[in-house]
């Protein structure tokens, strides 16, 4: 701590200049000034013994401060990494939600289209004479069941060795193109 000077020793001061001047002298009395230097001298290494502790502190200090920074640090970090993680996994699920509501959308308007595509070639093509999906089922229908009766029928000639089955003569159906 600093030591304040004593009133005896400004006193002394100021009688020492008063003395040197009646006397003439630029100097001040060598013992007069001694006090006051030695004074001042002492306030300086307070004053210098103050800043070497303190600095001392700040070094003993510091790195302990400096690795509660940086703890902190970590801590702050953690804590942004998980917010941003958390708003690009929101952010995802939204991009997300709204692409599969674009390609549910787009998927209708391809259906729609594709349905529209079909009727309008089917009138087409009804209109040319040409059989449609409905004429073919029902053909692949009456070709299933020839296949049946063809294979009954020939499981009953199989059935029955003795008897030759009759040929039988095909006559020709009647139309309209042929002559009676």
């Amino acid at each position: 701590m600093v030591t304040k000077l004593k009133k005896s020793v400004s006193s002394k001061a100021s009688s020492a200049k008063t003395n040197s001047t009646r006397a003439g002298s630029a100097q001040a009395a060598p013992d007069a000034a001694s006090p006051l230097a030695n004074a001042v001298k002492d306030s300086a290494q307070q004053i210098w013994q103050a800043g070497l502790g303190a600095f001392h502190r700040a070094q003993a200090e510091g790195s302990k401060a400096f690795e509660a920074l940086v703890k902190e640090g970590v801590t702050l970090q953690r804590k942004t990494q998980s917010a941003a993680e958390e708003k690009i996994a929101e952010a995802t699920s939204k991009m997300s939600s709204l692409a599969t509501d674009m390609s549910a959308k787009a998927t209708g308007q391809w259906d729609r289209l594709e349905t529209i595509f079909e009727d309008r070639v089917a009138k087409a093509m009804g209109k040319l004479g040409a059989p449609s999906a409905e004429d073919f089922s029902a053909l692949v229908a009456r070709i299933d069941e020839l296949n049946k009766t063809v294979q009954q029928l020939s499981a009953q000639v199989a059935a029955s060795p003795g008897k030759k089955p009759a040929a039988r003569r095909a006559t020709p159906r009647k139309t309209a193109s042929t002559p009676s």
